[in-house]
């Protein structure tokens, strides 16, 4: 390792309230301090910077996901999920996944996605004043994903509490995943219960976890894991993003008539949102090679944070990183991820997200809110409440 002298540290702490309300100065911060950053509050190195996130998140052989929490606890938990998992059994499983989630297969679903997000929308538009997270952020994704995994009715108005106590469960041992840690053992029992062979829709994506173990495609023993992968990575992510989306919307009334005006913007858009507030803001790796950067070596066996929402703001990628623009090139941005372990369902969330602002583009002239709550998550982003009043178009 270098001189201990040479290292870039600091003593932030990623995980506070405090932090959490406004990362973005604090980021600059450590982006400024180095490629790589040694936070002694955690022990673990930061990775601030786009082009360093991007390829630690490339590069699978020399940064393993298979303890992707921070806390040892929850990497023994979480069983053989396909986000811990390296090739060829990654690729097995994520052949299964890709086959329900890729824009060709979804895309016979994108009139019925359209069709539910104005069944939402417009009752709301109506009123004319709504909570976007309550009321819709929470709602469309749930529903939509819980419908293509096949879940039954029953127990899904529990999904949200426990996905949310899943990804808190990604964080350190600290207050918040311990409190967490009881709603993980819930949803896992959850899953394995409710999310079984028998209690799923014919022709569903979860039905088809199962008949892809059936026909040996993967081991029989991941397959309620895959299920899990379904359930756990394309609600929360999603809600967040929408909730970002109108908020973001509302505090920039020239991106959102310039949408109105132009609907081949909505892609843009809400990559936009995605790039700018990163719904999930960090990750965990391991070193498994010694890795070099700059003047510092970071020793194999070391952990990451790869810190998305740091990297999707970096000025060394983006011009002018912490301006709201819809119309700025923004395909490669990081809040899907990169590499190997890419968000599979990032196609559908897409989709989601241009459901949502095109119904809300053809029924709503303009968009007020009232002072967002913040949602506070070891991992996610997001917001807790959004009172917004709109006219009709």
């Amino acid at each position: 390792m270098a001189d201990t002298e040479t290292i870039p540290r600091s003593d932030l702490d990623i995980f506070t309230d405090e932090f959490m309300a406004d990362p973005y100065p604090a980021f600059r911060g450590l982006r400024d301090a180095g490629a790589v950053v040694l936070l002694d509050a955690s022990d673990v190195w930061a990775v601030p910077r786009y082009a360093e996130a991007r390829h630690v998140l490339g590069s699978w052989e020399q940064f393993s996901s298979a303890d992707i929490a921070f806390n040892e606890q929850c990497n023994a938990y979480v069983g053989d999920g396909i986000l811990r998992a390296a090739p060829p059994l990654h690729d097995r499983l994520r052949n299964v996944l890709a086959s329900r989630l890729a824009p060709r297969a979804l895309r016979k679903l994108e009139v019925d996605i359209n069709r539910r997000a104005r069944d939402i929308v417009e009752p709301l538009v109506a009123r004319q004043s709504f909570d976007a997270i309550s009321e819709l952020a929470r709602r469309f994704p749930l529903e939509i994903v819980a419908d293509l995994i096949g879940l039954p009715e029953a127990g899904r108005d529990q999904l949200l509490e426990l996905l949310d106590a899943n990804f808190n469960c990604f964080g350190p041992d600290n207050a918040r995943t311990r409190e967490s840690a009881p709603k993980l053992a819930e949803l896992i029992e959850y899953v394995m219960t409710t999310a079984t062979r028998e209690k799923l829709t014919e022709n569903s994506m979860g039905r088809a976890v199962f008949e892809a173990a059936d026909a040996g495609q993967i081991p029989t023993e991941s397959a309620p894991w895959l299920v899990m992968t379904y359930v756990t990575a394309g609600i929360d992510t999603t809600v967040h993003a929408l909730g970002h989306a109108v908020w973001l919307m509302s505090e920039h009334p020239e991106q959102w008539e310039s949408l109105r005006q132009n609907r081949s913007l909505i892609p843009q858009a809400f990559r936009e949102v995605l790039r700018y507030e990163s719904p999930i803001q960090v990750f965990g790796r391991t070193v498994t090679a010694d890795w070099v950067v700059g003047d510092v070596t970071v020793p194999a066996g070391e952990r990451l944070a790869v810190l998305y929402g740091s990297a999707n703001r970096d000025e060394r990628r983006w011009n002018d990183p912490d301006r709201f623009d819809i119309g700025r090139d923004n395909m490669e941005h990081l809040a899907f991820g990169y590499g190997l372990h890419g968000c599979a369902g990032q196609a559908l969330a897409r989709m989601e997200g241009a459901a949502i602002l095109g119904a809300l583009a053809d029924t709503v002239s303009s968009i007020e809110s009232g002072e967002p709550v913040r949602h506070f998550n070891n991992v996610l982003r997001g917001l807790e409440s959004l009172p917004v009043q709109v006219v009709a178009a």
